[in-house]
């Protein structure tokens, strides 16, 4: 599918889709077809190019819905991404329903948009905040849950997918036994989504965020999903035009039901559409070739860089295509600069999980993160590029 990517035209070997992901012609035309022949408001015209604005901005809905096997479209609540659809979730349901000393689990490998949002309402409700041990392969395990749950855990909170160490957590499995205890999960989808099917039927899913940009969609659009009976029980954070049917000049007002009463304002009309277009072009690629496809991809980079004796590698056996790295004696972000020189891009720093040093005992790391567009020859591109006896030398 390389051919569908106009960034890959460009002399440029790119591994940095754990950050974003590159854009396929699919999206680039349909944000063109939008502003050039129905740009027009959702939910607000009785003329013809603004109910088609309607039409093509509800059916991404349904497209999404029928992604990640919603029981319903109002299940489905467009956000501006993920970190502001854990924002809503938090701040939005759990705010108003945990009391003083109640307990969140979270992993020392989460994001900071899974753990500062629940720092502030910690802080502000007097919660308590424990953290899930993780095994010697920086994975989260049942075992370990079972192990951290108390009589005041109310909720667990973690990604399904780390975006630093990669591995692929038990989610079906922590659910299960979470919800026997009358515990609420939610899982933050980011780097999963894009990656693997996800099923929240299935998986029984609480609430799931995660973003489009991270799946060849645009930025400025993310998913909030939750059960219908939890989604119902949400305060918005945000009041305006769109998101009530009615009010009065003495403060009577009527809010419209789901979703529309968490979409306050003019959504972001163009890129929820492309969205949906991207979603149909991944359903058409299958979930399940691209999950093999970067396995694939995985353990043939895991195999090559392995036998650079100066390289640490702290994920080698996790199951996702996030491989992250430090080359002995070698600061990340200034690996990552030698590797720019040879049009290589990758992440190098904390990641956003700026705890997980604890963990691994290393502040910063170089991240190599593929998808499904990546291929064997740029891998071997950069192995030579790693393999260079110089490369100190050429980074001093």
């Amino acid at each position: 599918m390389r051919e569908d990517f106009p960034m890959l035209k460009k002399d440029i070997i790119y591994f940095d889709n754990g950050a974003t992901t590159l854009k396929p012609n699919i999206l680039i035309d349909s944000l063109k077809d939008y502003y050039e022949n129905y740009s027009a408001n959702a939910h607000r015209g009785d003329y013809d190019i603004s109910l088609k604005v309607d039409e093509m901005y509800e059916n991404t809905r349904k497209i999404v819905k029928n992604f990640i096997n919603a029981k319903k479209e109002s299940e489905i609540i467009f956000t501006s991404g993920a970190t502001d659809s854990l924002n809503k979730i938090i701040f939005g349901y759990f705010k108003n329903i945990l009391k003083e000393n109640d307990e969140i689990l979270l992993t020392k490998a989460e994001h900071a948009s899974n753990i500062l949002p629940w720092f502030e309402l910690k802080d502000e409700l007097k919660l308590n905040i424990n953290y899930i041990p993780l095994n010697e392969e920086y994975e989260v395990t049942l075992e370990n849950i079972k192990k951290s749950i108390t009589k005041n855990t109310k909720v667990i909170s973690i990604a399904h997918v780390s975006n630093v160490v990669g591995d692929i957590r038990p989610i079906k499995e922590i659910i299960e036994y979470a919800h026997q205890n009358n515990i609420l999960v939610i899982i933050d989808g980011a780097q999963s989504v894009p990656h693997i099917k996800v099923d929240v039927q299935d998986l029984d899913i609480d609430f799931l965020a995660f973003s489009a940009h991270k799946m060849c969609g645009p930025t400025g659009v993310g998913i909030l999903y939750g059960k219908e009976e939890l989604l119902n029980n949400i305060k918005p954070l945000i009041y305006g035009g769109g998101m009530n049917a009615s009010f009065d000049y003495d403060g009577i007002r009527i809010y419209k039901e789901l979703p529309y009463l968490l979409e306050a304002g003019t959504p972001n009309i163009a890129d929820v559409i492309a969205f949906g277009k991207v979603v149909e072009y991944i359903n058409n690629i299958g979930m399940e070739n691209i999950e093999k496809k970067e396995q694939e991809l995985k353990k043939y980079a895991i195999e090559k860089l392995e036998q650079n004796e100066n390289l640490i590698i702290y994920n080698k056996n996790s199951k996702s295509g996030i491989i992250t790295l430090n080359y002995k004696e070698v600061f990340a972000q200034d690996l990552a600069i030698y590797l720019n020189k040879y049009n290589i891009c990758v992440r190098a720093g904390n990641h956003c999980a700026k705890i997980l040093k604890d963990e691994l005992k290393v502040k910063n790391t170089c991240r190599i993160s593929l998808y499904f567009y990546n291929t064997k020859e740029e891998i071997d591109k950069l192995v030579n590029v790693l393999n260079n006896k110089n490369i100190k030398e050429e980074i001093i």
